[in-house]
C-alpha cells in the first residue's frame, strides 16, 4: 500500500500509512481466507505491524498535530482509543517516566479542556440563527432562493450590530444619567406616525441632550453621539467593500472564461443540496435553458444584423428608456410637490389633532404605491424591447427599479435637507419621524405584496384556473425591497438612533412570513442565475447607490447643516462637527496632548491631506487592478495550456491506438503472396513451450490456404496432430486432418478466421500442443 504525505497543524509533513490496508487484507465478497494464501495469524501479524508503524509515526508528532491525526483515522472509536493509549505509553517509556498522579491529572485536565473547546464549537454551530431553516430552504428550493434569505440574514446582523452600538454608547448613558423624556397621552396612532407619544423619547434625535456626564472619566454626549454614528457608518462601509471585493473576485473574476462555459454547466453546476422533486426538475430545466442560451449566444455572435434591424431595435429601446425615465421623473415630481402641500396643511392644524397626525401618512403611502405599481409598468415596457439575451433583460429591469427607488429617496432627502431644517424647531426629529413612517408603511406594503402577489395567485392557480399554476418566488423584487428598506435605515440612523430596533423586528417578521409563503404558495424560479453571482450583485446594489447615498446624506448633515437650537445633543453649535473642534481645543490645552491637536489642525483639516489620501488610494487601486489583470492573463495562459495538453494527449492516444492496431494486424495470420510456395518448418512443442521434434518441411499455398508436407523428403510425423476442443469465439474446422496428394501430405488449418490465427496460446494450452510456424524468408512474421 502506498504512503501518503499528510500535513500536521504545525505545518510539518509526516508520513502515515493508509489504514485502509488492513481492510484490504481481508477477503471481499465472501472469499475464504485460505484462498488468499494467508492464515489468520499472518493477517493479525500484518495488522499489528501496520499499527506499530502508525504508532511510531504518531510519537514523532507534536501534541496538537498528533491529536488531530488520530481523530482523522478511518477507524472505529475503540481502535483510535487503543492507538492513542499506545502512543501515550510509548511517549512515557521514551521519557523513562512512570505514570504518576501528577501526569494522570495533567492528562485529564488537558482532555477536559479539549472537550470543553469541542463543546463550545458545537454550541456555536447550534446557536447560529436559522441554521436548520436555511438548510431546509436550500434543500427544497435551491441555492438561488436561499441566497435571498442569506442576504436577509446578513442585513439582520448589520442592524443588530447597529442597535447594540447605539444602545450601549448613546441610549444607556442618556437614560441612566440625564433622562430627557416627556410623554403625552398614547392613542395608538403613534405606532404608525411616530409623533405624539414618541415625539420626545429616545427613539428620535430630540430625546438626547449634549450634557457632559460627570463621571470618572467624564462622558461627553456630543462626542459619543458623533463618534458612535461615524464608527457605525465606517464599519458598514468597510464590511461592504470587503465582502463585495471578495465575492466579486471569487464569483466573477475567477469563473470567467471558456472553462466555465458548457463544460462547467454540465459537470459543476448541479445543486446537490436540492431534495425536492419539483425543485430538481426545475433545476434540470434551468440547466437546459442555460445551455441553450450559451449556444444561442455563440450563434448570435455570428449572426449578421442588418442596419434597418439595428435602427428598429435602437428606436424601441430609446422609446422604452424615455418612458421609464418619464415615469421616474413624474413620480419624483409628484412626491416632492405632495410633500410641500402636506407640510403646509400639517403646519396649519393643531398639534393634537388626529387628522393632522394621520395626514402625515399620505406621503409614505404614495411613495409605497409608486414603488409597487411602477415596477409592474416597467415589466410591460420591457416586453416590447425584445432583448435577445435573457440576462440583459433581467439587468435592465433591476437597473430601472433601482433608479426609481433611489430617485424617490433622493428627492425626499433633498426636501429634508433644504426645506425642513429650521434652527428654531426640532427639525432633526421631524426628519427622523418621516423616515420612521416610510419604514413602517413600507413594511405594511411588503405584507400586502406577499398577500396579493403570492397567496392570492396561489389560491387561484390551485383551485380555479389551474393553467396559471403556482407563482414563482421573485428573487429580484424581494431583494430590491430589502435594499430599499436598509437604505432608509441608514439614512435615519442619525435622526433616529433606535431606528434599527424597528428594522430588526421588521426583518424577523419578513423572514418568517416569506418562509411560510414560500413553502405554501410559491415554487422555485424556473430561470435563475448562479447563486454566488446573485449574492455578489445584491451586495453591490447595497453598497452603491444605497450605502453611498445614505452616507452622503449623513455627512452633509454633520458637516454643513446648522443643528436645532431647541433639542438634541448639538444645541448652540454651528454644525455638529464643531463638537470635535471644541474637544480638540480642550485637548490642545493639555501640554502632553498638544501633538494631537497639532495633527488635527494641520493634517486632518488640511485639504492637501485628503488630496494625498485620494492620490494614494488611486495609485493603490491602479496597482491592484494591474495585479488582477496579470492574474487574469496568467489564468488565461494556464487554461490555454490545459487545452493544449488535452490536444497532445488526444494525439498521443490516437497514435498509440494506430500502433496497437498495426501490431494486431501484424500478429494476425494472413496468407500473402510473398509467402506463397515458401518452405516452412513446423515443430511440435510441449505445453511449456519446449521444442520436442520436427514435424517436417511444409509449403504454404495461398490459393488453398493449405500447409503441404513433402513426404518424400521428410520423415513421417513424429506425433500426429491432436484435435483441439472448440474454444469460444473461434471456428475450428473438424480438427487436424491428413490427406495424400501424390506424395504430399496436407494438414488443413485447425483454426479458421481466428483473431490471432495460429498464434493462440489459449487454444494450445488446452490441447497441450502448439504449432510454431516459422517461414524461412519471413522470420519476423509469426502465423
Amino acid at each position: 500500500c502506498s504512503e501518503q504525505v499528510c500535513l500536521s497543524l504545525s505545518g510539518r509533513p509526516y508520513k502515515q500509512k493508509k489504514m485502509m490496508r488492513r481492510m484490504s487484507l481481508f477477503p471481499h465478497g465472501g472469499t475464504p481466507v485460505g484462498n488468499l494464501g494467508l492464515t489468520e495469524e499472518e493477517i493479525r501479524d500484518e495488522v499489528e505491524n501496520d499499527t506499530y508503524e502508525l504508532v511510531s509515526e504518531f510519537v514523532k508528532l507534536p501534541t496538537r498535530a498528533r491529536i488531530q491525526a488520530i481523530r482523522s483515522l478511518p477507524m472505529s472509536f475503540c481502535e483510535r482509543r487503543n492507538i492513542r493509549s499506545r502512543v501515550i505509553s510509548v511517549k512515557l517509556s521514551e521519557k523513562s517516566i512512570l505514570p504518576t498522579c501528577w501526569t494522570d491529572c495533567n492528562q485529564r485536565v488537558s482532555l477536559s479542556f479539549r472537550r470543553f473547546g469541542a463543546g463550545l464549537g458545537s454550541l456555536r454551530k447550534h446557536l447560529v440563527i436559522w441554521r436548520n431553516t436555511l438548510k431546509d430552504i436550500g434543500g427544497r428550493f435551491g441555492t438561488s432562493v436561499l441566497s435571498y434569505f442569506k442576504f436577509l440574514k446578513w442585513l439582520l446582523m448589520f442592524n443588530i450590530i447597529s442597535l447594540l452600538i447605539n444602545f450601549c454608547f448613546i441610549t444607556i448613558p442618556q437614560i441612566v444619567y440625564s433622562p430627557n423624556i416627556t410623554h403625552s397621552g398614547f392613542r395608538g396612532l403613534e405606532l404608525l406616525t411616530g409623533v405624539g407619544y414618541f415625539n420626545q423619547t429616545m427613539l428620535f434625535y430630540g430625546g438626547y441632550n449634549g450634557q457632559v456626564i460627570e463621571t470618572q472619566p467624564s462622558y461627553n454626549m456630543q462626542l459619543a453621539y458623533f463618534f458612535t454614528i461615524s464608527a457605525y457608518m465606517v464599519l458598514c462601509g468597510v464590511s461592504l467593500i470587503y465582502g463585495m471585493a471578495r465575492s466579486f473576485q471569487k464569483n466573477f473574476v475567477l469563473v470567467s472564461g471558456p472553462a466555465y462555459g458548457g463544460a462547467w454547466r454540465l459537470l459543476c453546476s448541479w445543486d446537490f443540496s436540492v431534495t425536492n422533486e419539483k425543485a430538481i426538475q426545475n433545476h434540470k430545466n434551468n440547466l437546459g435553458i442555460q445551455l441553450k442560451e450559451s449556444l444561442s449566444e455563440r450563434l448570435r455572435s455570428k449572426d449578421v444584423v442588418t442596419m434597418s434591424a439595428m435602427l428598429r431595435q435602437f428606436s424601441l429601446q430609446l422609446v422604452a428608456w424615455l418612458l421609464s425615465a418619464g415615469l421616474a421623473v413624474g413620480s419624483c415630481s409628484g412626491v416632492y410637490f405632495l410633500q410641500l402641500r402636506q407640510s403646509s396643511v400639517t403646519n396649519s392644524l393643531s398639534p393634537g389633532d388626529l387628522k393632522a397626525e394621520a395626514s402625515t401618512l399620505l406621503v409614505p403611502v404614495v411613495v409605497s404605491l409608486f414603488n409597487l405599481i411602477i415596477p409592474l409598468i416597467y415589466s410591460l415596457i420591457n416586453k416590447m424591447e425584445h432583448y435577445k439575451n435573457p440576462r440583459t433583460n433581467v439587468y435592465i429591469i433591476i437597473l430601472r427599479n433601482v433608479l426609481l427607488k433611489m430617485s424617490i429617496l433622493g428627492i425626499l432627502c433633498y426636501y429634508w435637507m433644504s426645506d425642513v431644517p429650521d434652527p428654531g424647531l426640532c427639525w432633526e426629529s421631524t426628519v427622523g419621524q418621516s423616515v420612521y413612517r416610510l419604514v413602517i408603511v413600507d413594511f405594511i406594503f411588503s405584507l400586502l405584496g406577499s398577500f396579493f402577489t403570492e397567496f392570492l395567485p396561489s389560491i387561484i392557480g390551485k383551485n380555479f384556473i389551474q393553467r396559471l399554476g403556482v407563482p414563482e418566488f421573485d428573487i429580484a423584487t424581494n431583494v430590491l425591497n430589502l435594499t430599499y428598506a436598509q437604505t432608509l435605515a441608514w439614512i435615519g440612523i442619525y435622526f433616529s438612533p433606535l431606528l434599527p430596533v424597528i428594522q430588526v423586528i421588521k426583518l424577523f417578521i419578513i423572514f418568517y412570513l416569506k418562509r411560510i409563503s414560500l413553502s405554501m404558495n410559491c415554487q422555485p424560479p424556473k430561470r435563475t442565475g448562479r447563486a454566488a453571482q446573485m449574492q455578489t450583485v445584491f451586495i453591490a446594489l447595497l453598497f452603491f447607490p444605497s450605502f453611498v447615498g445614505a452616507l452622503s446624506v449623513v455627512a452633509y448633515t454633520v458637516w454643513s447643516l446648522k443643528p436645532s437650537e431647541q433639542c438634541g445633543p448639538f444645541q448652540n453649535l454651528t454644525t455638529p462637527f464643531q463638537a470635535v473642534h471644541n474637544w480638540m481645543g480642550e485637548v490642545g490645552a493639555i501640554r502632553q496632548s498638544q501633538w494631537v491637536a497639532w495633527i488635527f489642525e494641520n493634517v486632518l483639516r488640511n485639504g492637501l491631506f485628503f488630496y494625498l489620501i485620494t492620490l494614494i488610494v488611486l495609485v493603490l487601486t491602479y496597482f491592484v487592478w494591474q495585479i488582477t489583470q496579470g492574474r487574469k492573463q496568467l489564468i488565461k495562459t494556464l487554461r490555454e495550456q490545459i487545452v493544449n495538453e488535452g490536444k497532445d494527449k488526444a494525439f498521443l492516444l490516437n497514435k498509440l491506438q494506430s500502433v496497437q492496431k498495426q501490431k494486431r494486424e501484424d500478429m494476425t495470420f494472413r496468407p500473402q503472396k510473398t509467402l506463397n510456395n515458401h518452405k516452412t518448418t513446423i515443430y511440435f512443442m510441449d505445453e511449456t513451450g519446449k521444442q520436442e521434434s520436427a514435424a517436417g518441411t511444409f509449403t504454404l499455398r495461398e490459393e488453398t490456404a493449405e500447409l503441404v508436407r513433402d513426404t518424400k523428403q521428410d520423415t513421417p510425423l513424429s506425433q500426429p496432430p491432436r484435435d483441439p476442443p472448440k474454444p469460444s469465439g473461434v471456428q475450428p474446422e473438424q480438427g487436424c486432418r491428413q490427406s495424400s496428394r501424390g506424395g504430399l501430405e496436407v494438414i488443413r488449418t485447425v483454426v479458421r478466421d481466428s483473431p490471432t490465427g495460429f498464434q493462440s496460446r489459449s487454444i494450445c494450452a488446452e490441447t497441450k500442443l502448439l504449432f510454431y510456424v516459422q517461414p524461412e524468408k519471413a522470420r519476423d512474421r509469426c502465423a
